[in-house]
């Protein structure tokens, strides 16, 4: 599959007009970052292999089990850390050596997915937990009370805490599309220089439908709708944003996961 194929751009589109796809790629690749995981459902799909877990082609080995031969790898996204070195003349007149360290990210295709393997049975990964109040501690953001007193309000963020109407219809949904503000930034941006209302509601919105379709919540329905009320359908969502909704996203499920740590910003 050529490299321009493989783009998050296309991985969202896929988990926003397929029910069920998000779902399917967390509940076999959630050891990866949801963009991977999507990006291996769609090659899986593409060449008629069973979804299930993926490892690169020693990982298997280790797991006492071989590539068949024949079989393309998949390929995923990693990131390449690069040392860079600056010289520079100090007051003394030697010069000065500072090291750096830059990541880029490319596609590398050295993964293979379970049933393009042979040997030893190999056990299915449980699904991970996924607690609320541990994501509030990982984060550091503050769930308050509701005090708007429009009842067709179901939620609404501002700095780093949130309030969610205690009778809102999908508690869920509501709870991650807040999160998907906070995660992104939105609510610490220069109101000189701030995203979209539009943009800025389709990013928090399908952060919400990632998040609800991965643990398996109600609310993906219409989190699709909130997003085509918003975005034309059709109209693809740009590279640079999907990366930043599949970002916040994987940052939300990692931090409700039991003894895990992120940074928020």
């Amino acid at each position: 599959m050529p490299n321009q194929e493989v783009n998050f751009a296309k991985a969202l589109e896929t988990a926003i007009s397929l029910p069920g796809s998000i779902m399917q790629a967390y509940s076999n690749f959630h050891n990866y970052s949801i963009g991977n995981q999507l990006l291996a459902l769609i090659q899986c799909s593409s060449r008629g292999l069973e979804p299930g877990p993926i490892n690169t082609f020693p990982g298997w080995q280790r797991l006492g089990r071989h590539v068949k031969r024949g079989e393309r790898a998949l390929m995923l996204c990693m990131p390449l850390t690069r040392k860079q070195r600056s010289t520079s003349d100090n007051e003394s007149g030697e010069l000065d050596h500072d090291e750096a360290f830059s990541t880029a990210f490319m596609f590398k295709p050295r993964w293979f997915t379970l049933a393009q393997t042979e040997g030893e049975e190999f056990q299915l990964p449980s699904l991970p937990e996924w607690d609320t109040q541990t994501a509030l501690a990982n984060f550091g953001y503050t769930q308050k009370a509701f005090t708007d007193t429009d009842g067709n309000t179901q939620g609404y963020s501002q700095g780093d805490e949130f309030a969610i109407n205690p009778v809102a219809q999908l508690p869920w949904k509501t709870l991650f599309h807040e999160l998907g503000h906070l995660v992104l930034g939105h609510t610490h941006e220069d109101p000189k220089e701030r995203t979209s209302k539009a943009l800025r509601e389709v990013e928090a919105e399908s952060v919400a439908l990632l998040c609800c379709e991965a643990l398996n919540l109600p609310g993906a329905k219409y989190c699709r709708g909130y997003i085509q009320s918003y975005w034309p359908k059709g109209t693809p969502i740009p590279e640079a944003n999907a990366k930043r909704i599949l970002g916040a996203s994987d940052k939300i499920l990692r931090a409700g996961k039991p003894n895990t740590s992120v940074t928020a910003h």
